[in-house]
């Protein structure tokens, strides 16, 4: 009988009372049981009602991806409130829009995790006031006038915030009806999250996601999947992204256990999922699945447990798929296409499906949702095979963006979600995502695709990885420019590339510009272009007024 159950808090609650003793939560150095888990959480739920939380109000985690953010997340939800995970990699002003912006009432950290990476300096600097605060029960933060208070877990002492000792002090208090009534009490259509996007272009907007949306799409990704309570569902990705979430929801539905690790290095990646025996793969983007096959360890480790891989070789190099296809030979290559706004996943490969379909497209609608491509000036509907707006609808999709109106009837029109991307739906339903309408460059009047040249860089044998960004000319308006990351031993020139686009492509598609990199700046899981574009002006304005 399949599980009806629709909000977060009785996910866990469910999960605990039917597989107490299975595996929730595996890291490379801890697992946790359904049932440790579920009592992890409760008491984290007593630690935010003690603290005066309310249901439907805003916490924000920020925490590194650990046990600790699952309890944190579950536990959140268990007290009825809503949960705001804070990208780990935000600065201290990024840390101070997010929670003024998502009206955090309680924020949940920890000191710090690793070299440089200190979350209490992160917040004294974005909130002034909170370091020498009076009352840390109740603050009073010009900058984010909501925040009452933020607990310090662990042993770290912070001035200005509640050391989790002092708060369990106080959780005695607070009964486990208390918890069971505020978690029952959320209903699936309540916002159970607020997702900020990476805001790579601009600051981030958060996305208003129901714990049904969460769960439908979770279960839908599992269907698809085929996935059943035996399976360990491996992703690199950290908790606080949507790729995360979901296959969360997906494993805690069914009982199968989530593999996850504190922060993705190819060589402890590759021994988890030998030692795990993980069945499920989810590594989605070309920096984790590259830093993989091109580690050393990698043809030594035993992958054959594996029999679905979500590598999206549509859109990766191509050497990719020979490595993967020989280290993983009997491991079902699929693709997907999704983001933040609609709760993931909204296309996937059926398992079933001919491997070329699997290899060079990116999926069909998850159960339960629809797509269609549309001509983004006019909103009807193109013919088949040609390119437009990828529009989605479906339980998964957002309520909305929160506190911007606005940006919500942009994104969300008589139904639908417009996600700004470029796609075509082939004769047999299924996806292709062509970029970013943000990544068309338009080059002395013409729409170049970012993502068709870096296709054709990808293709020299010297390229591991290539971006390509547009930046102003004063004649055409704007021309590509390229940044690339060479494979291991390799070299290549700025001419050697540039040439290789000879009779291949028009001459207003090659790159004028040529920068070679080892090291991405990323947002989550994203290459920040605005970054690489910004970096590349400021060294040609720097050139341009030394030559003068």
């Amino acid at each position: 009988m399949p599980n009806e159950i629709n909000t977060f808090g009785p996910l866990l609650s469910h999960a605990a009372n039917t597989w107490p003793q299975r595996d929730a939560i595996i890291f490379p150095d801890q697992n946790l049981s359904y049932q440790a888990l579920h009592a992890a959480a409760t008491d984290r739920a007593k630690q935010l009602i003690a603290l005066g939380v309310k249901p439907g109000e805003h916490v924000g985690i920020l925490l590194p991806t650990a046990v600790e953010f699952v309890e944190v997340m579950f536990g959140i939800a268990m007290a009825g409130a809503v949960m705001v995970p804070i990208n780990a990699r935000y600065r201290a002003n990024e840390i101070q829009y997010l929670t003024e912006n998502a009206d955090l009432v309680t924020i949940v950290t920890t000191g710090q995790v690793a070299e440089g990476v200190d979350f209490v300096e992160r917040l004294c600097e974005g909130l002034p006031g909170l370091e020498g605060a009076a009352d840390p029960w109740s603050l009073e933060i010009s900058v984010a006038p909501k925040l009452r208070n933020v607990i310090v877990l662990g042993d770290d002492m912070a001035d200005g915030m509640l050391p989790e000792a002092v708060v369990n002090a106080k959780t005695g208090d607070v009964a486990d009806s208390a918890v069971e009534a505020a978690s029952n009490g959320v209903k699936p259509e309540d916002m159970a999250m607020i997702l900020y996007t990476s805001g790579t272009t601009s600051n981030p907007k958060g996305c208003m996601i129901s714990g049904g949306s969460l769960i439908a799409n979770g279960r839908a990704l599992a269907k698809a999947y085929e996935m059943t309570g035996d399976d360990k569902f491996w992703s690199p990705l950290p908790m606080f992204h949507i790729a995360a979430t979901f296959p969360i929801c997906a494993c805690f539905d069914l009982g199968a256990a989530y593999v996850t690790m504190s922060y993705f290095e190819a060589g402890t990646a590759l021994k988890l999922l030998e030692d795990t025996k993980s069945t499920v793969t989810y590594p989605c983007f070309v920096t984790i699945i590259s830093d993989m096959i091109n580690h050393p360890t990698f043809d030594d480790t035993d992958l054959s447990h594996v029999r679905v891989m979500n590598s999206n070789l549509a859109v990766q190099p191509p050497e990719f798929a020979a490595k993967l296809k020989e280290a993983m030979p009997d491991a079902i290559q699929v693709g997907t296409f999704g983001l933040s706004e609609a709760s993931g996943s909204i296309c996937s490969t059926p398992l079933d499906a001919p491997e070329e379909q699997r290899i060079t497209r990116l999926g069909s609608p998850l159960p339960g949702q629809e797509v269609k491509i549309c001509d983004p000036d006019t909103g009807e509907e193109v013919a088949t095979g040609q390119r437009g707006e990828i529009c989605a609808r479906g339980p998964n999709i957002m309520m909305g963006y929160y506190k911007d109106a606005e940006k919500t009837a942009e994104a969300l029109k008589d139904g639908w979600l417009h996600t700004g991307d470029i796609g075509s739906l082939d004769e047999n339903g299924t996806i292709m995502f062509h970029g970013r309408f943000k990544d068309m460059l338009k080059v002395g009047g013409e729409n170049v695709a970012a993502a068709e040249i870096e296709g054709l860089l990808q293709e020299h044998p010297a390229v591991k990885l290539a971006q390509v960004v547009g930046i102003p000319d004063p004649r055409l308006v704007e021309i590509p420019a390229a940044f690339v990351e060479l494979h291991e031993g390799q070299t290549a020139t700025e001419a050697e590339l540039i040439g290789s686009f000879k009779g291949k492509v028009s001459s207003f598609k090659i790159p004028r510009h040529v920068r070679f990199v080892t090291e991405w700046p990323m947002s989550t899981s994203k290459i920040k272009k605005f970054a690489l574009r910004d970096q590349l002006e400021a060294e040609l304005a720097a050139e341009k007024g030394a030559a003068e």
